[in-house]
């Protein structure tokens, strides 16, 4: 009787939607709650447009480039401690051999097993060292180009995002009347993105929904309520 061949199906961009769900979440909250606020202080929308652009480019470029910088942080720690554990490798073996097979008997290999597979690894100092960077350091091998699809992505995501609240000003001449539609807009965009962003990360997806529009929705009502308090 033939077999359905097992497919694993695992979710490997858990990066790109980190920097999606980071672009998107602030690109979605900080425009929104700036055209609020603004609107509760100015009737025309062509103020907002303006401030509104001003605020998605800066914050699209500071975002990005924290993104960058972050990434190549991360690539940078990377390398350092490789060197530190090559290093290691060639002047205290004897150390290293113990916390490889330290670190087989946390997971519950039996002895006898422990001491060949330990003097096989130490045959293969590339293999031993990238070991002892996953199982060890519990740190994985960046991706050159991370650092530039960090930017690329979470920028781009924060413009898509800010552009959502805006457009109803772009479109509505009175501050206003466009806000009304921008709320239920940006509102409805906070739940479509919250309830994705459950689904890719692995949480509840009406819960994740709920907190991402209730986060949005508080940010724009208090910037609104300042504006108004301070005109």
């Amino acid at each position: 009787m033939p077999q359905t061949p097992h497919v694993e199906r695992h979710f490997t961009a858990s990066a790109i939607v980190r920097d999606v769900v980071i672009g998107m979440a602030d690109g979605l909250t900080v425009p929104f709650a700036l055209a609020a606020g603004l609107s509760g202080a100015v009737q025309q929308a062509g103020i907002i447009v303006t401030a509104g652009l001003a605020e998605i480019a800066a914050g699209s470029i500071a975002m990005g480039l924290g993104g960058y910088l972050a990434a190549k942080s991360d690539a940078e720690h990377y390398v350092a401690e490789e060197r530190r554990e090559q290093q290691e490798i060639r002047e205290i073996p004897r150390e290293e051999m113990k916390e490889v097979a330290d670190i087989f008997r946390e997971y519950g290999i039996a002895e006898e097993h422990i001491k060949p597979v330990v003097e096989a690894m130490t045959q293969r100092p590339k293999q031993w060292v990238d070991f002892m960077m996953r199982f060890e350091l519990g740190l994985e091998r960046p991706d050159p180009l991370r650092a530039r699809t960090s930017a690329a992505m979470i920028a781009t995501a924060y413009v898509v995002g800010g552009l959502i609240p805006l457009a109803p000003y772009m479109l509505i001449g009175t501050a206003k009347v466009a806000l009304v539609f921008s709320v239920v807009v940006t509102l409805i965009a906070l739940a479509v993105f919250g309830y994705i962003k459950g689904r890719y990360t692995g949480a509840k997806p009406i819960k994740s929904a709920l907190q991402t529009t209730l986060t949005g929705g508080l940010a724009a009502t208090a910037a609104f309520l300042i504006a108004k308090a301070i005109t």
